[in-house]
């Protein structure tokens, strides 16, 4: 009752449009002067939250995705998969779930992948005869693979603030990602099959044109390769990958496009400050809100409950997954990650869950939370490049939110999907 009365309040705070960093300060004071009576402690738990290794793979991986788009390396991504892919029926649709899937291993970010990748394919597919709103529905549901591939920002968040290793989180979601590209491009195939009208297709490319695209979109693939190699075979830890993803990123734009300068640079520099200072900022507040959770008992009385009610570990997470689904239409993914999840990790605990599997649930739910309206951030995203009718875009992404929920469910029903590949990096 505490935390669902706390929850309400919240969500009130929020949705009258103050940043979420200080809905989540002012209401996490106003709790802790309620509880306390005082303020005391604040700037020390503040800074020791802050005060994390891992918290710096945050602004480089952000750098990373930044110099690769001002150095316009990423602009031959969609090229390449459209030359490889161009001959299959729904081909573009094809080429633009693989252009997201090796973006987001760059980005880390869904929004930047709908926003660079839709603003290539989306005026391409329309021109070839493919509807607009299907167009409109692969971009935004490519583009929420941006935080379940790694790098992942969400993930980042979500392991700082369970403790749980990055690295193992950034290698299980590997596999889930892989398989919903794949779920989405056998859609987009057969969906072209299905329609009443044909789009045009062109011929397949010849060994000569596809040698050209893979040469000229080499770069960009190597950065995937370094940063995620990298990790699983223990060169890197999660935060050194960042700092070598960055730097090689930096060096492709300047030695290899040669099209980046210091003005460049700055630039993004500065975008990269600018984000990463939203999340230390709304960070600091929810490890304020958690801190006052734990004051009132919250996370154990969650764990009564649990037992009370002696729910199994698929109950639970079938509870858990409604929630963050109901809370996905009106709370953006990083509101959802610090709200949530120093509440439940007792009961994880509790009922054996291992905290890298429920990460995992948690960032494909967060996957939904970005195409479902009414704040589902890529549908803005594809707004922002479109200036098409909201009304289209939410009936293009649609049945990608049944794709979505068949990935969650094989996730839950079998947790091996995501747990496979951090095993062999022993990771438990």
């Amino acid at each position: 009752m505490t935390f669902a009365l706390i929850l309400v309040g919240l969500l009130l705070v929020l949705l009258t449009g103050v940043p979420v960093f200080a809905g989540l300060l002012l209401f996490s004071t106003a709790l802790l002067v309620a509880v306390e009576g005082r303020m005391g402690g604040i700037g020390d738990l503040v800074f020791g939250k802050l005060d994390t290794y891992l918290l710096v793979s945050i602004p480089l991986f952000t750098l990373m995705a930044h110099f690769m788009i001002r150095g316009k390396v990423v602009d031959d991504l969609f090229g390449a998969a459209n030359t490889m892919l161009r001959h299959l029926p729904g081909g573009m649709g094809i080429a633009t779930v693989a252009a997201c899937t090796i973006f987001a291993a760059i980005s880390g970010s869904s929004v930047a992948t709908a926003l660079t990748i839709g603003s290539a394919a989306i005026p391409l597919m329309i021109q070839y005869g493919y509807s607009p709103r299907v167009a409109y529905g692969v971009v935004g549901a490519g583009g929420t693979l941006g935080i379940l591939i790694p790098p992942s920002g969400p993930m980042i968040l979500y392991g700082v603030v369970s403790d749980t290793s990055i690295g193992a989180l950034f290698v299980a979601g590997l596999v889930p990602g892989l398989m919903l590209a794949t779920i989405f491009a056998v859609y987009a195939m057969t969906s072209a099959r299905l329609a009443r009208h044909r789009v045009r297709t062109e011929p397949r490319a010849s060994p000569r044109e596809m040698v050209a695209a893979l040469r000229r979109s080499f770069w960009a693939l190597t950065l995937p390769v370094l940063v995620l190699g990298g990790m699983y075979f223990g060169v890197f830890t999660a935060t050194e990958a960042a700092a070598a993803g960055a730097l090689a990123a930096l060096l492709i734009a300047t030695l290899v496009y040669r099209n980046f300068g210091w003005k460049d640079l700055w630039l993004s520099a500065i975008d990269a400050s600018r984000a990463s200072a939203m999340l230390f900022l709304i960070l600091a507040a929810a490890a304020l809100l958690g801190n006052v959770l734990t004051k009132l008992r919250v996370p154990s009385e969650m764990v009564e409950l649990v037992a009370r009610h002696e729910l199994s570990q698929v109950g639970f997470l079938l509870a858990m997954m409604v929630l963050l689904l109901v809370l996905g239409t009106f709370l953006e993914t990083i509101s959802i990650i610090l709200i949530t999840t120093p509440v439940v990790l007792p009961v994880l605990a509790a009922l054996h869950i291992n905290p890298i599997w429920y990460g995992i649930l948690l960032t494909i739910n967060l996957e939904l939370a970005l195409i479902t309206p009414p704040v589902g951030m890529n549908l803005f995203a594809i707004k922002a490049i479109t200036r098409a009718p909201i009304r289209d875009i939410i009936v293009g992404v649609a049945p990608y939110v049944g794709l979505l929920l068949l990935g969650l469910a094989l996730v839950m029903l079998f947790p091996q999907i995501a747990l496979w590949l951090p095993g062999t990096m022993h990771y438990r």
